[in-house]
């Protein structure tokens, strides 16, 4: 039952307040081990509603917390009262002032975007987190973010001017650099009692960020009010509006990459490296990189020099060639490196610091695949011991029996590590880890957090850090602000046991009944856990170069991301739904937008695979019961167009399409959006085509392939299929084509119907095996169901040897093509494409070969970022068409209204189907596009 003053407040706020189980399942946990399930989740759309939340709260005897992107990974964006989450309605910048280099932002503002804005103005906001992509400003000002380039740029804090937000009691206040404490007179007292503890124990080294930054409250410090209430962690205001320093943008810059045995032994280089002053120096462990490769391929990652641990230092200078300059002198510098190369700028690089900002979620699993959590996640110690209390952090991990990835800001002397702490027996482990690694941090000059703040994680460490004056010096502080404890309360200040409200240890084995998830030992409960937070599914792609989660990118709603979807299966895993499971609406609402799009297995750092998991659950969630229509129309499409490939029946059905009330009327009845159309059905499908061929043009040189023809190619775009037995053989291959139509199951799959998925994979995997085993290439044309054979075939049919050796035996025509000695594809130059990367190919395969196939053929192609939105099933079917819609207009109409005389290629029928029935466009696929420079055939 809501409570009536809550009632109240949701009768009096602009924005929107939801208590509803799915929205509070969704925000009761961040990027920490934490779960504490809010009251309610409000969405404030000005000062009014955030003033309203904290009176209504105060008088309650309840709390606000406030959230951006929900990425701390202390636990310090979630609360037992009001979450207020910034990110929806209070993102504008409201200026720029390229003169005094400073901006203006609401505290909802994300990072990137921040970033693209001063660009214009050669100028940039100077600290930057590997979380750059989704993180909001307010959340960097709520835990002092940093990132690679505060060595040279420094803190959070010491970028801020002027802050406007809410105090505990609701009032509205404004701070600002060089006022001193004007209207809080409490504070000129409060700084002269502690003089000399603040001068001691605060502000020792950069990344002191445990605690608060008291030190700004100095007077050789200039009595800093704004400075010092940076890294409050919400507990003493909510930031209304920010005014920040902006930093001019680097003219060129250089990566040089530095190989070392060890960290410990890269770590005593840091050093010799600072006078340089270099942009960034950051750690990798070769671990890390290995986790990579084997996740997403060799190819992902670029050559490094052989070591087992790198620094990556990053340069600057006038110009490309001074910036390199500066990269040779640092490697020159390094005493201590194995090797050394210097990377500079462009695609390698930029895959590097990829691979370092996915970091966090890259080092959630051990390299033998045990999950890792954080706790321990940002310890900093003076750059100067750095070596040092790495070897002792690595001593007491030993002793008490963890390990895990490391990496971090090693120029700051900060040190990133998530521990596979065995939380299936419990917290014991994780608590006593704690206890011993607080005091060897210290012993060490060093802070708890070097980054993301104390919150759950470590507050109650904090004694263990400062001395029993500071420590009352801080509820002194907060109470200044807050004196009924109304904001984000148990952060800080009175702080409950680290070992409190987490998340993991509360959760329950399931194991699966449909798929096999080998990753996660059959348990979908440790599957939905991998997701731990980071909220590299609420970036935007453009900036990303990902494909996910293309539904929250339309919606801007929590429920739309992977993470959402994430956090309300474990809720219902482990009980937090009113005990309801798989056929709870809750579960049902959150997976409804999920387009299993795969986009998340691949851009996912953490390896999220919500499309599995989406299957999982329906499966479960029917299993014998009556399905959903669109589940027999479009989950079954197969079998329709097999009654259709007649081409009397093909043509009563293209009659029928031109008939508008009835297309309307059928689409309907078939589960659809009566908007959509019906796709035209071909006068002869492939297999006709290919039973009446007169055979090859020439003869074969390289040997024979098979070409796979999928359902949609055979039944729907046969056109793909001849246009591909003309390219292969023009290559010099023997075509063939099986005896009888295969199918993979892809649409059984997608909607859950996993034992008939199974049985039409088994009799695929039957069929192309023996091709397999004779060393014949099998090529796929349809990128989904390529994917369903390389990745799902092993996933749905554990222990099938036969659908290992298939899985590794198939290939894409541009693969295949590629890998074809001697072979050069037909000139293109001066062709026009606008590209479509299917989701499953971007997920499975990559485009990397259909990139460079035709960069290699001279195409001026231009690619899209992000998914088409019709994605299979899911943008036909009814109560999804809008949704469709607004991600087409995040990628793919934009890309298309760019270029108005471009081809579209898009291997994916979906892709095509979206761009035609959207934007008139008819697309056409790779193999068209080569063979229509080849000479004219059959």
């Amino acid at each position: 039952m809501r409570p009536a003053w809550v009632d109240a407040l949701a009768a009096r706020l602009h924005g929107e307040l939801d208590d509803a189980p799915r929205r509070l399942a969704e925000y009761s946990s961040d990027a920490s081990n934490y779960r504490v399930v809010p009251l309610a989740v409000v969405f404030p759309r000005d000062e009014h509603d955030v003033v309203a939340c904290v009176e209504a709260a105060r008088a309650a005897g309840s709390s606000v917390t406030a959230r951006g992107a929900g990425t701390s990974i202390a636990g310090n964006a979630i609360g037992p009262g009001l979450v207020l989450d910034f990110s929806r309605h209070f993102t504008g910048i409201v200026r720029i002032d390229g003169d005094s280099r400073t901006a203006t932002v609401r505290p909802g503002v994300v990072l990137a975007d921040l970033q693209r804005a001063a660009a214009a103005h050669g100028l940039r906001f100077g600290p930057d987190p590997s979380t750059a992509s989704r993180c909001t400003l307010g959340g960097m000002i709520g835990n002092n973010a940093c990132g690679p380039r505060a060595v040279q740029w420094g803190t959070t804090a010491a970028n801020v001017r002027a802050l406007r937000f809410v105090d505990g009691t609701g009032e509205v206040r404004t701070v600002e650099s060089g006022r001193g404490f004007d209207g809080f007179p409490d504070l000129e007292p409060f700084i002269t009692r502690h003089l000399g503890m603040v001068r001691t124990e605060f502000g020792r080294f950069g990344r002191q960020i445990s605690g608060f930054s008291l030190e700004h409250l100095l007077p050789e410090r200039g009595r800093d009010l704004a400075k010092a209430l940076v890294g409050t962690e919400g507990t003493c205001g909510i930031v209304l509006e920010a005014t920040v320093d902006l930093v001019p943008l680097p003219a060129a810059t250089s990566l040089v990459v530095l190989a070392y045995e060890d960290a410990a032994r890269a770590a005593d280089d840091v050093m010799s490296l600072l006078p340089l002053k270099p942009l960034a120096i950051e750690s990798m462990d070769s671990a890390l990189v290995d986790v990579v490769r084997a996740a997403q391929g060799a190819t992902r990652v670029p050559d490094l020099p052989s070591g087992g641990a790198w620094l990556f230092v990053e340069t600057q200078g006038s110009d490309e060639a001074s910036a390199d300059e500066a990269a040779t002198a640092i490697a020159a510098a390094a005493a201590g490196a194995r090797a050394s190369r210097v990377v500079g700028r462009g695609d390698d690089a930029r895959r590097l610091w990829r691979i370092r900002e996915d970091g966090v979620g890259l080092a959630g699993r051990t390299l033998d695949g045990r999950p890792a959590w954080p706790g321990w996640e940002d310890s900093a110690v003076p750059p100067e011991n750095l070596g040092a209390y790495l070897r002792d952090l690595a001593a007491l991990k030993r002793r008490l029996g963890v390990s895990g990835l490391e990496y971090g800001h090693f120029g700051d002397g900060c040190v990133h590590t998530r521990l596979d702490f065995p939380f299936d027996e419990g917290p014991r482990r994780f608590r006593e880890f704690l206890a011993e690694a607080a005091p060897l941090v210290v012993s060490h000059g060093g802070s708890l957090s070097g980054e993301h703040g104390d919150g759950r994680a470590r507050g109650e460490l904090l004694p263990t850090m400062y001395s029993p004056e500071a420590i009352h010096a801080f509820a002194e502080f907060t109470r200044i602000f807050d004196p009924d404890g109304v904001l984000n309360p148990g952060i800080g200040v009175d702080p409950a046991p680290v070992d409190a409200d987490l998340r993991v240890p509360a959760s329950r084995i399931l194991p699966v009944r449909g798929l096999s998830l080998p990753r996660d030992h059959g348990d979908l409960s440790e599957a939905v856990h991998r997701c731990v937070g980071v909220g590299a599914c609420r970036a935007d792609s453009s900036a990303t170069g990902g494909f996910m989660c293309p539904s929250f990118l339309a919606t801007r709603d929590e429920k739309d991301s992977t993470r959402g979807r994430a956090r309300v299966l474990q809720e219902m895993i482990d009980g937090g739904l009113d005990g309801r499971a798989f056929d709870s609406p809750e579960v049902a609402d959150s997976l409804d937008l999920c387009l299993s799009c795969r986009a998340c297995a691949s851009d996912c750092p953490a390896g999220v695979d919500m499309a599995s998991y989406k299957s999982e659950v329906l499966y479960r969630r029917y299993g014998r019961r009556i399905r959903p229509v669109a589940h027999y129309t479009f989950g079954r499409l197969p079998q329709w167009l097999a009654l259709t490939s007649l081409p009397a029946v093909a043509t009563t059905v293209n009659a029928l399409a031109r008939v508008r009330p009835l297309v309307r009327l059928g689409l309907r009845l078939a589960g659809a959006d009566a908007r959509r159309e019906v796709p035209r059905l071909p006068r002869r499908t492939f297999r006709r085509w290919w039973a009446k061929r007169s055979g090859p043009a020439r003869p074969s040189g390289r040997g024979p392939v098979l070409l796979f023809t999928d359902t949609f190619t055979n039944g729907l775009t046969p056109s793909a299929g001849i246009a591909a037995v003309r390219v292969l053989e023009d290559a010099g291959y023997e075509v063939a084509v099986l005896p009888r139509q295969e199918c993979c199951g892809l649409t059984w799959i997608t909607t859950g119907q996993l034992d008939q998925a199974k049985r039409l994979l088994r009799s695929t995997v039957d069929a192309l095996a023996p091709y397999v085993e004779r060393g014949v290439p099998i090529v796929g044309l349809e990128p989904s169901c390529m994917a369903v054979l390389r990745s799902d075939a092993e996933e749905l049919l554990p222990g099938d040897e036969r659908a290992r050796a298939v899985a590794s035996g198939v290939w894409t025509l541009a693969e295949l093509l590629r890998r074809t000695p001697g072979w050069e594809p037909p000139r293109l130059d001066g062709e026009e494409a606008v590209v479509q990367p299917h989701c499953h190919q971007h997920a499975v395969m990559g485009f990397e070969a259909d990139a460079a196939l035709l960069e290699s053929a001279g195409v001026d192609a231009a690619q899209v970022a992000g998914c088409c939105g019709l994605a299979g099933n899911f943008g036909m079917e009814r109560g999804h068409y809008d949704v469709s819609v607004a991600i087409a207009e995040n990628g793919l109409l934009p890309a298309l209204a760019a270029r108005p005389g471009a081809v579209l290629l898009a291997d994916g029928f979906s892709c095509r189907t979206q761009a035609s029935q959207l934007a008139g466009r008819d697309g056409i696929h790779l193999a068209e596009l080569l063979a229509s420079r080849l000479p004219s055939g059959d």
